[in-house]
């Protein structure tokens, strides 16, 4: 009895067709069970400090607002139009709205702006604290990757507002 049949058939019974249709399906399926587990990501989570600032915010009382935001200790984070979610304000620095003025010596001295409707202004310098996915290029919160420059809004109850980042730090995880 010949190997392979006229037919195509080995020994007569099994179609070489349908044997290496066959071994295709089972290579398939090895490298969807295999190759995928191979290809997940670890990834490495820090936390991270962001300092976002905030010039000229017109505001009704604008020290209510800053308390507020002390107060609280959590706001929500818009990153590039993509919400983040939550993540802690560890800090609220109110900054002086302040004017340089000429001294009769030649110098300059940075005295605090006398205009009026400067009242319903507030600059301050917020540092937000959270959980961050380090890449090869840098901290990423949710999609978006971090970096100075960075536009991100900020939201509460009673307030949303845009504050550009102008410090990241990556911390180190404490143990």
């Amino acid at each position: 009895m010949a190997i392979v049949d006229s037919k195509g058939r080995l020994f007569g019974k099994l179609s070489l067709l349908d044997i290496g249709a066959g071994l295709i399906i089972l290579m398939a399926v090895v490298g969807l069970l295999f190759g995928n587990s191979a290809a997940q990501v670890v990834t490495n989570t820090k936390p991270i400090e962001v300092d976002v600032i905030v010039r000229g915010l017109t505001v009704r009382q604008p020290q209510e607002l800053v308390k507020s935001l002390s107060d609280q200790k959590k706001t929500k984070i818009i990153i590039r139009n993509q919400p983040y979610g939550e993540v802690d304000v560890l800090n609220v620095l109110n900054l002086p709205r302040t004017v340089a003025v000429p001294q009769p010596d030649g110098s300059v001295k940075p005295l605090p702006d006398p205009r009026p409707e400067l009242q319903y202004t507030v600059d301050m310098l917020i540092t937000l604290g959270g959980n961050a996915e380090i890449a090869e290029d840098g901290p990423v919160l949710g999609n978006s990757k971090v970096k100075v420059g960075t536009p991100m809004e900020l939201e509460g109850l009673t307030y949303r507002f845009n504050a550009p980042v102008v410090g990241v730090r990556i911390l180190e995880p404490k143990q």
